[in-house]
């Protein structure tokens, strides 16, 4: 970094907040609306620094734009569904990824952790493992451990293993 920016970022730090804002106008040519210190340093350091030592690539430049232009990018969250009067509403589960991922209710599950067989039975809401019953494949896997475990992988299930 030249030594006239570095000395120029260092006197940013010791500015007010109304100090800041003026150098703000003098460097970007607009007025701001921030009172926050530190993101009106943070702004003004890197502005000063892009001018003296140049900004992006072309090339750069290029990219971002072809980043900028994705199209999936939902800027609002959907609108809940209306429901008339006397209308009936089907409602469907929606399968999650996790779904795909486990074995259909009935599969025992076997692995050999440290000497001994753990077998857990899939149910249609859970895993049984000794008589007791558990919300997930993680908190099975945490009870025969007594650490935090991801159970799909404890179990040695990847994706798609679904059968």
């Amino acid at each position: 970094m030249i030594q006239s920016v570095k000395a120029e970022v260092a006197a940013l730090r010791r500015m007010s907040p109304a100090e800041l804002r003026e150098k703000y106008l003098a460097v970007f040519g607009e007025a701001t609306r921030s009172g926050n210190r530190d993101f009106l340093c943070k702004r003004l350091a890197w502005r000063l620094q892009s001018m003296a030592e140049g900004s992006l690539s072309d090339r750069a430049r290029q990219r971002a734009a072809e980043l900028a232009r994705d199209a999936d990018i939902r800027m609002t969250m959907p609108h809940a569904p209306t429901v008339t009067a006397g209308a009936t509403q089907r409602i469907q589960a929606v399968p999650t990824a996790n779904a795909a991922r486990l074995p259909i209710p009935g599969t025992v599950l076997a692995r050999p952790y440290r000497g001994r067989l753990i077998e857990v039975t899939v149910l249609p809401k859970g895993f049984e493992w000794e008589g007791r019953v558990y919300r997930s494949l993680s908190a099975v896997a945490q009870a025969v451990t007594g650490a935090h475990w991801n159970g799909p992988l404890f179990f040695g299930l990847k994706d798609g293993d679904r059968q």
